[in-house]
């Protein structure tokens, strides 16, 4: 793949997730990981989504503020940097492909825990339950790119709204983004050394255009179909990533 398309695809992958992020409160991770994972590996993939993830939040955290729960963010965000330690210490000790495999598969049952979790996952309260959400999240963000099933599932059980979900969920994915990226940096278990240059500003003005346009379809859009179309390229994303570390290993 040529330098120029290699960005134009990279931009058009952050475009997509970032917009369903800013429609139903995730799909950065969801959406653009797998296809990342794809494009430049799942590596530095994964990594460059936990940058991106972590700038598109914080954008995002502003203009849905009034929603956010501060206190859960505190919680949560607390204990996230353990399970992003385990993270990196997997990703430095197995393969490239077997890595794709676990992206791919993780990502998949975070979809199916989402989708139907709902209906086993019994009610929950206080602080212990919460703890162990950031952590778990802060270790399936590092692996694979997504927090956001993972504290979807704790949110059903303690019965959030939507509104205080996909407002919450912001800054918690700030906080994972720049835990993960941090975490992997300084132990060594992943680099952007290798990423062109050219495509950090194509992705941030993709973002800014996700979100603007995010903004508009958010008061239009049904939210329970933008939530479908989400799951459809999320599950296709984590599937292309699966086979290709199968056939790989």
């Amino acid at each position: 793949m040529s330098g120029a398309l290699l960005i134009i695809t990279v931009a058009c992958a952050i475009f997509i997730g970032s917009t369903m992020q800013r429609i139903g409160g995730m799909g950065m991770g969801l959406i653009s990981a797998p296809l990342l994972s794809v494009i430049i590996g799942p590596v530095q993939g994964i990594l460059l989504v936990n940058v991106l993830a972590c700038i598109n939040a914080v954008m995002n955290s502003w203009s849905m503020r009034r929603g956010i729960d501060w206190a859960m963010v505190r919680r949560m965000g607390s204990v996230m940097v353990i399970g992003s330690l385990c993270g990196s210490l997997l990703i430095r000790g197995i393969s490239i492909p077997a890595l794709q495999v676990v992206v791919g598969a993780a990502i998949a049952v975070a979809l199916l825990i989402v989708i139907f979790g709902k209906r086993y996952v019994p009610p929950v309260n206080g602080t212990a339950p919460a703890l162990v959400t950031g952590a778990i999240a802060g270790f399936t963000n590092t692996l694979a790119g997504v927090a956001g099933p993972v504290i979807t599932v704790y949110a059903q059980a303690a019965k959030w709204d939507h509104m205080r979900l996909a407002s919450t969920l912001q800054p918690l994915f700030a906080i994972s983004g720049g835990l993960s990226f941090l975490v992997k940096e300084l132990t060594g278990a992943a680099s952007l050394g290798a990423v062109p240059w050219a495509i950090w500003p194509a992705c941030i003005v993709a973002m800014i255009l996700a979100i603007a346009l995010g903004s508009r379809l958010a008061t239009r859009i049904n939210r329970e179909t933008a939530r479908r179309l989400a799951f459809i390229l999320a599950f296709a994303g984590a599937f292309s990533v699966l086979v290709r570390g199968l056939l790989a290993l």
